[in-house]
């Protein structure tokens, strides 16, 4: 029997509460759902409960509603998986990250997973479609949709992040549309978040081919796929019960980790390239750091560096609902609280924190639950009854069953929060 933990919303557990009140808040119980992980990145369900879920540095897996886990394409030569593929890796932030399942995954069997790849000795990170037996123990016929989302270059000398930093990696389909929507960082690389044809930076709608949703609206000379521009690091994309308009969940420059409701050809906001505004020079001429933001903790100076979304710049820019009280902690994923046992809960979002703590930024392992506005640009936050320490949230999601789902990254543990 799994251990069980009860929180409610009181300061009886130790959590500063914001201002907002629920007057029919549910009481909410928590289990190990599955453990013994390596950095558990994503998590995507069907139906029946069963829950395909990745870990960054091994590979791809399923829990069948028995408890059973399978184990299906490993990344690398990584032993123990039914197959595996040489050309995939991790490297610091990269590896395999997303999965999601084919909205008509009854007939053609399809899983879909976002993972780092050195094919051919060109690194990219790609969206690779399998097709799973039926016995859900294996997948076959890998076929790469996306091929060419930028990767930084090992010879680079930007001083933070690593060659593997600002993937993105989230990928979802809408329950709308039924396209896939796929979300990618700018790598570190400035050019990115604004070049027409660069898809780092970006988030893409695509079909389960990999070609553009042809109403997709990016400005004249952008690649098809992109159906926003102007990111830097979004690795959450979740969609809203009733009107299902996309809202990312992405991470700020040691400063405003944004929530942000997406518009068909919007400009998120983010240009870190060098020499612009009257920036300086920037190592690997990547201004998302030092010089351009050291200093930004400090509220009285924040207003001198550079935002996340630049309002200044592109006037136009899609505004964000939430900014995390100005503070950058790592927000890597969101989804939407829904149905009637959730109470004042329900309708929702769910952000999760990786608990970053940058040059004096505080470190926030937590959950927050917004109540955003019908138009998307405003929220209310409370925080989530969870325990003080808790782990890197890295993947939160609402199971088939109406439950939440959360990955522990540090941990290796996946936790399923009951509404009691």
């Amino acid at each position: 029997m799994a251990r069980m933990m009860r929180f409610a919303l009181t300061t009886s557990v130790g959590l500063a509460l914001s201002s907002a009140v629920f007057a029919a808040a549910p009481t909410v119980s928590a289990e190990v759902f599955v453990d013994k992980l390596d950095s558990p990145w994503d998590m995507a369900f069907m139906k029946d409960g069963t829950m395909f879920f990745t870990e960054k540095c091994k590979g791809l897996s399923v829990r069948m509603p028995s408890g059973a886990v399978n184990k299906l394409h490993g990344v690398g030569t990584t032993a123990g998986y039914a197959s595996a593929s040489a050309d995939l890796f991790c490297d610091g932030q990269a590896g395999m990250m997303g999965v999601a399942i084919d909205p008509q995954f009854a007939t053609n069997r399809f899983i879909y997973v976002y993972s780092s790849s050195n094919l051919g000795g060109k690194l990219a990170n790609r969206v690779m479609r399998f097709k799973l037996n039926d016995s859900m123990t294996a997948v076959s016929d890998r076929t790469d949709i996306v091929d060419d989302i930028g990767y930084k270059p090992k010879a680079s000398k930007h001083p933070f992040g690593g060659p593997g930093a600002h993937n993105g990696g989230r990928i979802r389909f809408s329950p709308a549309d039924g396209f896939l929507y796929v979300t990618t960082g700018d790598n570190h690389l400035g050019i990115a978040p604004q070049d027409p044809k660069y898809i780092g930076g970006k988030v893409l709608r695509i079909d389960r081919n990999g070609k553009a949703a042809p109403d997709n609206k990016p400005p004249a000379g952008f690649d098809p796929r992109i159906f926003t521009y102007g990111h830097r690091n979004p690795q959450g994309i979740a969609f809203r019960p009733g009107d299902n308009r996309p809202f990312t969940a992405e991470n700020g420059p040691w400063h405003s980790d944004e929530v942000t409701a997406l518009v068909n050809g919007g400009n998120a906001g983010w240009d870190p390239r060098p020499n612009r505004a009257g920036r300086k020079d920037c190592p690997d001429d990547y201004c998302g750091y030092s010089p351009n933001q050291m200093g930004a903790m400090d509220p009285k100076k924040r207003a001198a560096f550079m935002p996340m979304t630049d309002l200044k710049t592109y006037p136009k820019a899609m505004k964000p609902a939430y900014n995390n009280g100005g503070l950058s902690q790592g927000m890597f994923c969101n989804t939407f609280l829904s149905g009637a046992k959730w109470k004042d809960w329900d309708g929702q979002m769910v952000v999760g924190f990786a608990g970053i703590g940058i040059h004096g930024t505080p470190v926030g392992n937590r959950l927050d639950l917004l109540k955003v506005s019908a138009d998307g640009l405003t929220s209310k936050k409370t925080d989530f009854p969870w325990p003080t320490v808790a782990g890197r949230f890295r993947a939160c999601e609402l199971g088939a069953d109406g439950d939440l789902y959360v990955a522990l990254e540090d941990q290796g543990k996946i936790i399923r929060v009951k509404p009691e």
